[in-house]
C-alpha cells in the first residue's frame, strides 16, 4: 500500500504525462493496442509505489500492460485518475483500476475522436487551410498556435484527472457530451460555410439553338448558389461511405472525373 511519504510531487505529474504524450502509440499493436505506451507513462509511479516489493512490482507492471486502447488524449485523463487511487489504496486498488481503465477507455475514446480527430482538425485545419490557399501566413500561424495549444491541453489533463479523480468523469458526464454535439454543429457549419469558397467548380457550357444562348451556371445560380460545389461534396461524403471506396480511390475518382469533364467542357 502505498504510503504518505509516496505522495506525487507536482512535477513528477508533469513527468508522466509527457512520457505517456511521447509514448502513447509505443509499440503499438493488435494483441493489447495501447498497453505498452500506457505502461511506459506509468512506469515512474509503479516503482515508487511499489519497488520495494518485487512481487506488487511485477503484478502492476503485468496489471498495466493488459489491453488499453483509447482516444490517446483522454489518455491522459485516464492516467491521471488511475495514479489518484493507486496513491490512496495501493496494490489492493488493483482490481479497481483494471475496472476503471476498461470502463472508461472505450466511452472517453469516443467522445475524444469526435472532438479532437474529427472536430478540432476540421475547424482550425479548414480555416487556416482556407487562409494559406489565398496566400495569407496567418493560416500557418492558425494551425501551428491550434497544435501546440491541443498538446499543452492534453499535457494538463493528466494533473486534472489526479486531483479531480472519478468524480470528474461522472459529474461532466453531460457536459461533455453537450459540448461535443455543439462543436459537432460547429464543425459542420464551418465546413458548409467553405464549401463555395473553397471548391471552384463551375459549368463553363453554354447552350446555342436559332440564336439563343443559354448560360448553364447562370441557371444553376438561379437554383442555388454554388449548387455544383455543394453536389461535389455530396458526391464525395456519398462514395466515402460506400464499402468498396476508400479515401485514395475517391481521390482518384475526382481527379479522373474532373479532368473528363473539363476536357469536354462540361466542368470547369
Amino acid at each position: 500500500m502505498a504510503m504518505s511519504n509516496q505522495k506525487l510531487t507536482k512535477q513528477e505529474l508533469n513527468a508522466i504525462s509527457w512520457r505517456y504524450i511521447l509514448g502513447s502509440q509505443l509499440n503499438w499493436n493488435y494483441e493489447r493496442m495501447m498497453s505498452s505506451g500506457y505502461l511506459y507513462g506509468i512506469l515512474p509511479v509503479l516503482k515508487k509505489f511499489y519497488g520495494h516489493d518485487d512481487k506488487q512490482f511485477q503484478d502492476m507492471l503485468r496489471t498495466h500492460n493488459q489491453f488499453f486502447n483509447t482516444n490517446a488524449i483522454f489518455g491522459n485523463l485516464i492516467m491521471g485518475i488511475d495514479v489518484a487511487i493507486e496513491e490512496q489504496d495501493g496494490y489492493k486498488a488493483k482490481d479497481t483500476i483494471v475496472a476503471l481503465k476498461t470502463a472508461l477507455m472505450g466511452s472517453l475514446a469516443g467522445v475524444g475522436d469526435s472532438l479532437f480527430h474529427v472536430i478540432w482538425g476540421t475547424i482550425f485545419g479548414s480555416v487556416a487551410g482556407t487562409l494559406a490557399q489565398n496566400g495569407s501566413v496567418v493560416g500557418c500561424v492558425i494551425w501551428i498556435i491550434a497544435n501546440i495549444a491541443l498538446l499543452f491541453g492534453r499535457a494538463a489533463l493528466l494533473p486534472l484527472g489526479y486531483k479531480q479523480g472519478v468524480k470528474l468523469v461522472t459529474t461532466l458526464k453531460d457536459k461533455l457530451s453537450a459540448f461535443t454535439n455543439a462543436a459537432t454543429v460547429l464543425g459542420i457549419t464551418v465546413i458548409g460555410a467553405l464549401i463555395p469558397s473553397v471548391i471552384k467548380a463551375t459549368v463553363p457550357f453554354v447552350y446555342k439553338k436559332d440564336g439563343v444562348e443559354l448560360v448553364i451556371q447562370d441557371t444553376l445560380d438561379a437554383i442555388l448558389p454554388s449548387l455544383v460545389p455543394i453536389l461535389l461534396v455530396l458526391l464525395t461524403y456519398w462514395m466515402l461511405g460506400q464499402k468498396k471506396l476508400n479515401s485514395t480511390r475517391v481521390i482518384w475518382i475526382i481527379l479522373i472525373l474532373s479532368i473528363a469533364l473539363s476536357a469536354f467542357g462540361i466542368l470547369g
